[in-house]
């Protein structure tokens, strides 16, 4: 134990250390714009922009202790937004799908290919009455909406998958299968958060608060369970009692760093699929229910101390497969059980060079039904030097979410001790 406690300090004093070389360096670095807008006229205009997040990362291993050490890029994405008409937008981002996964002498470049991440017609005709239609993000938890760009954290995404996230494709088949086939695969529902679908939000403020609603309706899992073609529901409400917060559509985010004042906002969250969930093949079909509540605490404390934030999310998953499923490798078998997380971040509130730091502090707890309870403590320290479109994060980890399985084993075979973990992650945007 006095080693592993050792260990983590030492690597801790290592990623402040490099943090502060690179505030202290960055000093000197001139600024640069890397992307802009062009206007025709006040009601036509296309803008470009970029996005890249990288990591290197040092992860125990299950055998004596040794670490893997690797440098990766989590994301390189490439923005493009635009309007025709007054109340007529669109929306084109890609990502580069492979960086991170892999992918074989299948795709171009072995692992780099990019690909279509978000196509939306917007149709925007005033606050509280908007439609986007296309590939877009399921609304669900706030965790989910910030994307990972505007997390709090570098790596937001601890807690199960809903099933835009849980699966890897769209549908391609006829039947939702990328072969064409019904019942021979797990099905698919998804990439990055994102569905095939509608979405309709509008947002009115009653007695001076600020209430945001989003209902949409998505092509959902197809194939595997769910070969008759049943559309997926999400719907959220969102209710900010002090500052509105002032996002992309239904899109949020982890924090402000103070700029939009005092933030109490509590969401529900509710998703449905009939059949959305289990394996056609064993026979162990059902459907699928997510519902989750959200809180963002932000406040700037008086006298310029500083800013304290802090997020909560609670998940209850219905989707009641039994263990059955798991029989044979065809199972769409998404997350049954709840899961909850906390983080309090607090910002310092003087620059350091050219950045401010903010140490942070997070809990994750995830149980399922068929399989292994799983639980994770995370420490770290961000540099922000330009909010979210430039920060640094040294973080580390320790529990038993990644050993036993984060983004798809919840079966009852799933193992895995506690193993410790080291991060440091750079994240540019324009």
């Amino acid at each position: 134990m006095k080693e592993h406690v050792a260990r983590r300090w030492k690597q801790f004093v290592v990623a402040g250390a490099m943090t502060a070389l690179v505030a202290g360096m960055g000093s000197t670095l001139p600024s640069a714009l890397a992307g802009g807008t062009i206007k025709a006229d006040e009601d036509k205009w296309i803008s470009i922009g970029m996005g890249i997040r990288t990591s290197f990362n040092s992860i125990e291993g299950a055998a004596g202790g040794h670490y893997s050490n690797d440098f990766k890029v989590d994301n390189a994405r490439i923005y493009i937004n635009g309007q025709i008409h007054k109340y007529v937008k669109f929306t084109f981002n890609t990502d580069c799908f492979n960086c991170n996964v892999g992918g074989g002498a299948s795709h171009f470049g072995g692992n780099s290919n990019m690909g279509l991440l978000d196509a939306i017609g917007k149709f925007e005709i005033n606050e509280m009455v908007n439609l986007w239609v296309g590939r877009t993000l399921v609304p669900s938890e706030r965790g989910e909406l910030n994307g990972p760009f505007y997390h709090a954290t570098f790596d937001g995404f601890r807690t199960p998958f809903n099933p835009a996230d849980f699966s890897g494709n769209f549908p391609s088949g006829p039947n939702g299968s990328p072969n064409g086939l019904t019942g021979v695969n797990s099905g698919q529902a998804g990439l990055y958060g994102r569905d095939n679908g509608a979405v309709f939000f509008g947002k009115i403020h009653p007695f001076g608060t600020h209430l945001l609603y989003v209902a949409s309706v998505f092509t959902g899992a197809r194939g595997g369970p769910n070969p008759t073609g049943s559309l997926l529901y999400a719907g959220r409400l969102q209710w900010n009692l002090l500052n509105d917060e002032d996002n992309p559509g239904y899109y949020t985010s982890g924090t402000y760093y103070g700029t939009a004042g005092d933030i109490f906002a509590i969401s529900g969250n509710v998703i449905h699929q009939k059949d959305g969930a289990g394996n056609i093949v064993t026979g162990n079909v059902s459907d699928y229910t997510g519902a989750i509540v959200d809180l963002l605490v932000e406040k700037v404390l008086p006298n310029n101390m500083g800013v304290f934030t802090f997020n909560g999310e609670f998940k209850r998953y219905w989707a009641n497969y039994g263990t059955g499923a798991f029989a044979s490798g065809d199972c769409f078998c998404i997350f049954n059980g709840h899961s909850w997380t906390v983080y309090a971040l607090y910002l310092l509130p003087h620059e350091v060079g050219i950045g401010r730091f903010q140490p942070y502090v997070r809990f994750v707890s995830i149980d399922p039904r068929y399989s292994a309870m799983r639980q994770e403590f995370e420490y770290g320290l961000n540099y922000i030097i330009s909010g979210h479109n430039a920060r640094i994060s040294a973080y580390g980890r320790y529990g038993d979410i990644d050993t036993k399985g984060f983004a798809g084993n919840y079966g009852p075979n799933a193992t895995g001790n506690k193993a410790d973990s080291f991060h440091v992650a750079l994240q540019l945007q324009y």
